[in-house]
């Protein structure tokens, strides 16, 4: 088969090779999927180039490793074990090794994709959209009614949480850029503040639970945007502050020590997909109330540049790519 494969880190264009490559071979309760599309998230470019450097250990080896995690697809063949799918179902869900023609997946990372979904729509689910739904229900844990602020509304991640959190009855306010306005507001935002012209840590409105996709407000700024027993999940940034030798980290560190000292929830982004969370987003994609937005598609071949596209910032939404 033909796959992404990357031998060292670095940038993209460097690392990134396409290759012939043996097929995955499948294990007890394991599935072989046949990839249609696959998306990327903030997390494939750090794993690609490394940064922040610390976190290599927990990386784990570059050498010869196909990258990606989301996928959509057909079944091609089941385990030993495997009941709930086979052979010619339309599945999505994450892998090790989803930017290839097939990737491999215990069953368990595998939900029947939704008649309404696109492959490459399913496919920009997985990570990004189990993560806004796990830091919005248990870690934001928002209520009907409550006043929730997502900055980086217009990202991988942002589109999802404003879709979800108004799924919660909150009321949603989402930070973008003036080209991102309109469509944060299309995808159900109440209200818009355009970063540009300004500052919601420095406005009247207090908000109930604050979901930090960006990270460029010092934890200072952002504390003085919520209610006296406000709730601040961090993401540590986004993917222009993830170049240094702490890179994200740095502001981890600084609300989980603050933490401990102050009236505020100061949470740090953690999150794992989960199938209990799949099945949600597909039911709430079923019921037409999440559809995930995507703004650039890309043929496999040029994984390098889908990843490079989505490093300079200007990305809105997922990427995703192609495999017909």
């Amino acid at each position: 088969m033909k796959a992404i494969v990357q031998d060292k880190y670095g940038q993209p264009e460097a690392v990134l090779a396409l290759q012939d490559i043996a097929k995955p071979v499948i294990k007890d309760g394991e599935v072989l999927v046949r990839v249609r599309a696959a998306s990327i998230h903030v997390g494939d470019l750090l794993v690609v180039t490394g940064v922040p450097y610390i976190a290599r250990p927990a990386y784990g080896k570059a050498k010869d490793r196909v990258p990606g995690t989301d996928i959509a697809g057909t079944v091609e063949a089941v385990g030993a074990g495997v009941i709930d799918l086979k052979a010619g179902d339309e599945v999505f869900g994450w892998c090790t090794g989803a930017f290839a023609e097939y990737a491999s997946a215990p069953a368990d990372h595998l939900v029947p994709k939704p008649a309404n979904l696109t492959f490459e729509q399913a496919a920009a689910v997985g990570v990004s959209a189990s993560t806004a739904l796990q830091l919005l229900r248990e870690q934001g844990q928002i209520k009907p009614g409550q006043q929730v602020l997502i900055n980086g509304a217009s990202g991988g991640i942002g589109t999802f949480a404003v879709q979800i959190a108004k799924t919660f009855g909150a009321e949603v306010t989402g930070v973008c850029s003036t080209r991102n306005a309109d469509l944060v507001r299309s995808i159900g935002a109440d209200h818009v503040i355009d970063y540009t012209k300004d500052d919601f840590t420095h406005n009247e409105q207090r908000y109930d639970v604050i979901f930090d996709l960006v990270g460029n407000r010092s934890l200072t700024e952002s504390r003085r945007a919520l209610t006296p027993a406000g709730t601040l999940v961090l993401s540590g940034g986004g993917v222009s502050n993830g170049g240094s030798l702490l890179g994200p980290i740095g502001l981890i560190l600084k609300g989980q020590a603050l933490s401990r000292f102050v009236r505020h929830r100061l949470l740090v982004l953690s999150a794992t997909p989960s199938r209990e969370s799949l099945v949600a987003l597909s039911e709430l994609a079923e019921s037409g109330k999440l559809t995930p937005v995507i703004d650039r598609t890309y043929p496999l071949d040029e994984v390098p540049e889908a990843i490079r596209y989505l490093e300079t910032d200007h990305a809105r939404a997922k990427v995703t790519i192609t495999l017909m």
